[in-house]
């Protein structure tokens, strides 16, 4: 037992909380911090688990961050070539930004696969593989700035400080395999516009929280090495590491076992979650995030670029028992085309190779029936031309502002219907109107699949029992297989 200048005696527990610091050394440490995510055992997922079989184990979320055009993309609208230039029916629109006549697309639609489903022309790689894909054209979500729609679109708040998606599914079902975390995000620089709230495990456990790794391409050398972080320990081999440990989780138990130690501190059981983790990634995590080690024809599948290298990245991940995994297009809001919509053709072509070889991909390795690969935006934008202001000062060419009214995602795999649209917006593409879609319900539908009740995947905090869809969300029976 220490003791205080006080004298009052302290804890081994007590005592390693104050000391923490100190291993704060530990190889990839600072990049794991907290993310370690521990499957809880069958009796604690018993109250949320809808069946013990479910349609999928595993989701990787494409996150085109800063709004694509729905009306550019999958929502092929003719009466906007039809009344292209022509006021809005019903009145000028109420948008963050001046907005004046509707405006046609620029880009040409053809109708792809058995299912004759219309795609844009910037998306050729992801149309030959509309027959695998579920569209939901009509998704909706309340408020029209990026912030509070990123969070809503990850989190189901459209505030900071709750817990991501990630978080949740990882907190429901752990992770199958303890040398690499449960969650990871993939994204060439951070932060986004939010940044880490976005993959936080807010007041779950740390231990919950996704792990951010760059997927930047600066060249074509792709040494893990340099990829991570803290991914070697020059200091000291894995053997030592394993000694200190060890020493770490004796005290830690010595301190349960005093009659002062009280209940488990979560900030100290993280922190050790997080060196143990650190500890395994050494062996694991500089093969996984090798892509060298993959084909020259699967690399060529994916293309070049940072997108590309996080869906193979994801792909190798999900393949090693990852949970989840985000793939975002870059940092800031790159699809955030207020001054001309034409520039979705190089977001569109950075994605589009990369997107269509991770379904085809999964499908090689045996994993597409079991991952749910959903894609799409913080929201999406308006069938009338942006005449405010510009980026850097400028007048606007073709642009489009912000919609949350009605706006496109597609999902793909985990038992979800292929080659099948659902729902729509108006015939301008502004609103939804026929089988409206929340972002709840996109939630609660991916952990359906997962095998999770939604309204049963709860935590209580305080004083009342938070979830993912809020007190909101229904499964869309109609998008599953």
């Amino acid at each position: 037992m220490l003791h205080t200048p006080a004298s009052r005696p302290i804890t081994r527990r007590e005592a390693l909380r104050k000391m923490g610091c100190g291993f704060g050394y530990l190889s990839l440490a600072s990049l794991v911090g907290q993310s370690l995510a521990r499957a809880e055992s069958t009796s604690d997922r018993a109250s949320w688990m809808i069946t013990d079989k479910p349609k999928a184990k595993h989701v990787i979320f494409l996150f085109m961050n800063g709004g694509m055009s729905q009306v550019d993309t999958f929502d092929y609208k003719p009466a906007l070539e039809k009344f292209n230039g022509q006021p809005m029916p019903g009145g000028a629109l109420s948008h963050e930004r001046k907005t004046g006549n509707l405006m046609k697309s620029p880009f040409a639609f053809k109708k792809y696969g058995k299912s004759g489903i219309e795609v844009s022309e910037i998306f050729p790689h992801l149309g030959e593989c509309v027959d695998d894909m579920c569209i939901v054209k009509s998704v909706y979500t309340e408020i029209p700035n990026h912030e509070p729609a990123l969070e809503m679109m990850n989190t189901g708040a459209n505030f900071a400080g709750r817990p991501s998606m990630g978080s949740w599914i990882t907190y429901g079902l752990g992770s199958e395999n303890k040398n690499l975390p449960g969650f990871v995000v993939l994204c060439p620089d951070v932060p986004t516009t939010v940044g880490p709230p976005l993959w936080s495990s807010a007041f779950l456990s740390p231990v919950y929280q996704g792990t951010y790794v760059s997927d930047k391409v600066d060249n074509e050398e792709f040494d893990p090495q340099k990829l991570i972080a803290n991914i070697h320990n020059d200091r000291f081999n894995l053997d030592q590491q394993k000694k200190e440990l060890d020493l770490v989780k004796q005290l830690d138990e010595l301190g349960m076992g005093s009659a002062q130690a009280g209940p488990k501190d979560p900030q100290l059981e993280a922190t050790i979650g997080a060196m143990e983790t650190a500890y395994r990634m050494q062996t694991e995590a500089p093969d996984v995030f090798d892509v060298r080690k993959e084909s020259p024809a699967v690399i060529k599948m994916y293309g070049e670029g940072s997108t590309a290298r996080g869906c193979l990245t994801a792909a190798r991940l999900i393949e090693k028992g990852v949970r989840m995994v985000q793939v975002y297009y870059a940092k800031g809001d790159p699809w955030d085309h207020h001054f001309d919509i034409e520039l979705h053709r190089k977001t569109g072509h950075d994605s589009d190779q990369p997107f269509a070889a991770l379904i085809k991909d999964l499908k090689q390795r045996g994993l597409f029936d079991e991952t749910i690969i959903v894609a799409g935006s913080e929201f999406g934008r308006t069938p009338v031309v942006e005449v405010g202001s510009g980026f850097m000062g400028g007048q606007t060419h073709n642009g489009r502002d912000h919609n949350p009214h009605g706006f496109t995602m597609w999902l793909a795999g985990g038992g979800f219907k292929q080659g099948f649209t659902y729902g729509a917006t108006d015939d301008f593409g502004w609103k939804a109107v026929e089988n409206p879609v929340h972002v709840h319900d996109i939630h609660a539908t991916i952990l359906y699949q997962l095998g999770i009740d939604h309204t049963k995947l709860t935590y209580h905090y305080s004083g009342r029992d938070y979830r993912l869809t809020d007190l909101y969300g229904n499964v869309v029976h109609d998008l599953i297989a």
